[in-house]
Order: C-alpha cells, then structure tokens, then sequence
C-alpha cells in the first residue's frame, strides 16, 4: 500500500463528465490499497473568466482581491470531485489551501509555500478519506487568501507529497507522458520512461509547457518522485522523473529538443569596452522586472563592443524603450532588435560525458543553411538561438541528427 499525491490540471476537470472520469480514477487507485491525496485545477478556463471578470470592474485588479477571488475556481472542483467519489462508495473530504494551511509568503498572485501543515490530512487518511485539495492557493500568517501563479497546480501537488513524504507524486494532464520533442512538430517523436530532474528543469525552463518550472524545482530539492500521466488514457506508465543515479536510468546522450518562440533579442552596437558597463545596461532592465536569458558581449576593437541579450517578447518594446536613454548616457552608437527569432535547445545529460555533441548540432543546422545568431551552454544543455521562420525545420533536423525518433 502506497501513498500517492494525484494531480489532475483543468483540462482534466474540465466537465462533470470528465470530474466523474478522475473519480473513477482515483477509485480504481483507492481500491487497490492505496492511500490518496488528489489535487485539481480550477475548471479549464475559469481561472481566466474570473480575471476578465475583475478586469471589467477594475482596469488593474488590486492583487488581494485578485487572489480572494480567482481561488474560487479550485474550490467549486474540489467539492464536485468529493460530491463525485461519494457517488462511487467512496468518503471524500475537501480542503481548500487555507483550510489544509499551506503557508505562503504573502506575494499575492505569485507566492511562494512556506510550510505545510500535514497532521488533518494524516488524520483523513488514517480513516481511509480521500483528501482532496484545491491546487494554486494557499494563506499567508496574515490569513489572508494568496495564490501561486499560473501553473500553480503542480506545485501544491508536489509540496503536499514532500511535506507526507508520499511514495509518489502523478501528475496528470493531456499528455501521456515527456516526449523527446513536440509531437505536433515531429510525429515521431518518442516517449520517454524516465527523465532526471535536471534535464525536466532545461526542457521546462527551455520552453517545454508538460510541467509548471517551480513544480520541478521543488521536486528535485525535496526528492520527491514525479510522475507524468494522461488523464485521458485507462493505461500507461507515463514518465518518471528520477536523479541521474538511479540505475534504471535509460542511458541515452540526448533525452530531447526543446524550443520555445517567445523570444526577442536587443542589441547595443559600439558600447565603451570598459568594467561596469554590463551592470549599466542590464541594471535599468532588472530594475523593471524584466528577466534576462541569453547574454552575448563581443570582443571589442577601437574600445568598442557589441552587447546583445534576450528578453520574453512581451518585454520587447518596454526593454527597448528603457535602453534608448541608457545607450545615449553610455554614448553607444546604436540600439538594434527584433522579434522574430527563436530558441532551440538540445538537452541530454550524456553531454558531460560525450564529446562532439555540439559539433553534431551545429553541422547539421548548417547543412540546412539555418544561421546561428547566438549561442549558450549548459553542463547539459546548448541552445540557439536562430530566425523564427527556420524553428521548426531546426527541431526536426535535431531530432534527427541525435536519433530521438520512435525505433522502426
């Protein structure tokens, strides 16, 4: 008999059919022995008619209340999916992050969990409940209601099976598990039975949306075993995530490509190659929280360089216009950018011991006439970053060159 956290995403709950789906679900799991901790979404696409709801009464919804109100969403699943196990034979009890008390800092829309406490959920369970809990959300010592960013989900789901030391935390969503690319770009591309921690954190933080970036952290600091499911499909082992040492790790050098188009790069042409000249210009674009990713400083000649990085394309135009005034204060000569590029990442942590890994990825972009514009390295990881129009032909080639495809 196990402990298992089970977290089910909004696509998953998505109707009263498919709320009735989990619970045929989770009774199957309760059936066979184990005890069950499962978390939900809101309904898919309540979390945003709630904050269009806000928005038309006020314009930028004050964050207290933003939270107050878009946690409602979690707590309607959470007493259906109970109402649903009932049905089945099953006792259920719901909670919401409050009344567990998952303890937050008080960051409103975007807090952090601080503690959890365990001991009604153990009590729950030791009289052979159910315990159901709305994901997102949580209190700060204030009381007040917080809740923890889009995606928020996963990580109440992997912070409850830490804090009960479950045998297991599944994650259940519309995918049946990691793949070494995006299906929809390269049919055949392969399900992975296991990925470590490390290689979850690129591929998420690279752009691959299977999970929420904080849920893997968290999962990789505390040890806890994850688990990626479909919610849609009766069979399957998914993926497991697990540490590099684990033994039945597959041994592959590359585990997969990633990508992601939400880029810009910006670049300052003709900066005064001098210390401290980095800090001015990056300064001012962290000042406005605006996060940084790639970075590339040119060597310089005539005491000048070229200083180019990359931001979220969101924060193009406001990046832009926060560096106009600075490249004048430095006395460069230009500020140049654009939108239309991409980032494409190979990832594998068979790169610490495989040489010509990068040599592979580079040859074969070239071969397809696709030029790199910027460069960066990991232990594990290399990424790209190239024209927007060549992403996709970039991934399949990749997938290709590092035989990630599905075996004949």
């Amino acid at each position: 008999m196990a402990l298992i956290v089970q977290k089910y995403g909004g696509t998953s709950v998505g109707s009263p059919d498919r709320i009735k789906n989990v619970a045929r679900r989770v009774a199957r799991w309760k059936r066979a022995g184990h005890r069950l901790v499962v978390v939900v979404s809101a309904m898919s696409g309540e979390t945003n008619r709630l904050i269009a709801l806000a928005k038309e009464i006020q314009a930028h919804p004050d964050p207290r209340e933003l939270d107050v109100m878009v946690s409602t969403g979690e707590q309607v699943t959470i007493a259906l999916l109970c109402m649903a196990l009932m049905d089945l034979g099953l006792k259920a009890r719901s909670y919401t992050g409050a009344q567990v008390r998952i303890l937050t800092d008080s960051a409103h829309t975007r807090a952090r969990i601080v503690s959890i406490e365990e001991r009604t959920m153990r009590r729950d369970l030791d009289e052979d409940c159910v315990v159901v809990v709305a994901g997102f959300q949580g209190v700060d010592e204030a009381g007040n209601i917080t809740t923890l960013g889009r995606g928020g989900s996963d990580t109440t789901g992997v912070a409850l099976a830490a804090a009960l030391k479950a045998d297991e935390c599944q994650i259940y969503t519309d995918v049946d598990g990691v793949y070494t690319t995006d299906p929809r770009i390269v049919p055949d591309a392969r399900r992975l039975d296991t990925i470590t921690f490390e290689e979850m954190l690129e591929m998420a933080s690279l752009g691959s949306r299977v999970l929420q970036i904080r849920s893997v952290e968290f999962a990789g600091k505390y040890k806890v075993k994850l688990r990626v499911l479909s919610s849609f499909e009766e069979e399957g082992a998914g993926t497991l995530i697990t540490f590099e040492e684990d033994e039945k790790m597959e041994q592959a050098t590359i585990s997969g490509i990633a990508f992601n188009r939400d880029e810009a790069k910006i670049t300052i042409l003709g900066v005064p190659d001098r210390p401290g000249i980095a800090y001015q210009i990056l300064g001012p674009i962290g000042d406005a929280d605006i996060d940084v990713d790639m970075i590339v400083q040119n060597v310089g000649h005539d005491g000048l360089t070229d200083f180019s990085f990359t931001v979220h394309r969101n924060d193009y135009q406001k990046a832009l216009e926060i560096l106009k005034p600075v490249a004048q204060h430095i006395k460069a000569r230009e500020v140049q950018g654009g939108d239309k590029i991409a980032k494409v990442s190979v990832v594998g942590v068979g790169m610490r011991s495989h040489a010509g890994i990068a040599s592979t990825a580079f040859r074969t972009l070239a071969e397809e006439g696709i030029n790199i514009q910027m460069i960066s390295t990991s232990e594990i990881k290399i990424s790209v970053v190239i024209d927007e129009k060549y992403m996709e032909l970039a991934v399949r080639v990749l997938h290709k060159a590092f035989g990630l495809e599905q075996p004949a």
